[in-house]
């Protein structure tokens, strides 16, 4: 007679985790919110809960480097637990919706609350973002106080591992040097990474990544306005050498922050992401990117493998945030966080971005691009805590 000793039990999965280079059929189970044990066979009556995972796939939990949930304040905030945890994204990093002016309101409200484990960059710009674009939180370079932002960052560094700037005609407009100098000036302070927001960028875009250190981000890296990282003769070499430096280069969907033509120029040439991120907000959790398996399974249509697509969402992005103790990887001791998925065949209807508009705010966009792919990942099921998530329980990890 077996003895329990296990909360859960996920049995005949094919288990994904880049981290251990895994990709096999394996049980795995899991005690006290951790990952206990990873075998070829568990006995169902070792755990109080199994789960038969045949036909599926178990990854980590998912972690997505680039959100807006900062509901109700930041115009782009969505609430973070129906688009993330429920949709196996168990760890998020919003992406500068707060600045060092509203940051308590985001920790207190949201980053306290929610089931989803929530970090955040803090917005160079004390304000964050309130405005869709229509007014530019760095135009006005008051509200890039420098001295507010590492004083609030390092009195939150448990959940803010850097600061944030978005770089474009419509955010920073004729300051966006300067934007970016004192991004980087609170990041060195909190000895944290920058994340640069880039598209339709006033300067050049490979004088900017000149100006990032090793460890920074790119996001929207595959974006089709004007100034893309790859053209017809490939790469920019000044794209190369950032990324020879360290540089990072992460997706960020959004509504217009990725185009299939970039990304296949950039794929052709070898130069791949170092982070797949949604850039989810309330303008594109409605299309086209819905969650970031949709947004993984954009990158399996243009020639990366399942593993690689699960790495870039999962240890990755935990190295990128600096994260300790087990993020983005199904090791015994680990936080007891997975993605239950499924790999469907099938014709699935894939969106770089909804608008026909060629020309929004001044800025040149290339045609958006629908694909038909064969294959898609699909969420099943979500544990967190080593417990699967039932909202309508009341689940808390």
């Amino acid at each position: 007679m077996t003895t329990t000793k296990h909360d859960l039990l996920i049995k005949n999965g094919k288990l994904v985790d880049p981290s251990q280079k895994l990709h096999a059929l394996r049980d795995i189970a899991f005690a006290d919110g951790k990952v206990a044990a990873i075998e070829q066979d568990i006995p169902s009556d070792s755990a109080l809960e199994t789960i038969d995972a045949k036909g599926q796939i178990v990854t980590p939990g998912l972690i997505d480097l680039h959100v807006h949930a900062f509901w109700g304040s930041s115009a782009y905030g969505v609430l973070p637990d129906p688009v993330n945890v429920a949709k196996g994204v168990t760890t998020i990093l919003d992406a500068g919706s707060s600045g060092a002016r509203t940051f308590p309101g985001f920790r207190h409200y949201v980053i306290d609350q929610a089931v989803t484990r929530t970090f955040a960059l803090l917005n160079i710009s004390s304000a964050g973002m309130i405005s869709e674009s229509h007014v530019g939180e760095l135009e006005d370079l008051r509200w890039a106080e420098v001295d507010k932002a590492i004083t609030v960052a390092r009195q939150n560094r448990d959940v803010v591992p850097g600061i944030k700037v978005r770089l474009g005609k419509l955010q920073s407009g004729e300051n966006t040097v300067e934007s970016l100098k004192r991004a980087i000036e609170a990041a060195e302070a909190i000895d944290g990474f920058v994340m640069s927001h880039i598209g339709a960028c006033p300067v050049p875009i490979e004088e900017l990544v000149a100006m990032m250190r090793p460890g920074d981000v790119v996001t929207h890296a595959f974006h089709g306005i004007g100034d893309r990282i790859a053209n017809l003769d490939g790469v920019l070499p000044g794209i190369l050498e950032a990324r020879e430096r360290g540089v990072l280069f992460d997706v960020g969907h959004g509504m217009g922050g990725f185009s299939f033509d970039t990304a296949e120029r950039a794929l052709a040439a070898g130069f791949v992401p170092d982070s797949i991120s949604t850039d989810l907000h309330i303008f594109n959790v409605e299309g086209p990117v819905y969650d970031l398996v949709t947004t993984l399974s954009k990158f399996i249509h243009l020639g990366m493998s399942l593993d690689d697509v699960i790495e870039r969402s999962t240890i990755s992005a935990a190295k990128i945030m600096g994260l300790k103790g087990g993020y983005g990887t199904l090791a015994v001791g680990a936080i007891g966080d997975a993605a239950i998925l499924t790999l469907d065949e099938g014709r699935f209807t894939l969106n770089d971005r909804l608008s026909q508009a060629l020309n929004i705010g001044g800025m040149t966009w290339q045609k958006p691009t629908a694909v038909e792919a064969t294959r898609k990942l699909n969420h099943v099921s979500t544990v967190i805590g080593g417990q699967v998530y039932r909202p309508w329980l009341g689940h808390r990890p």
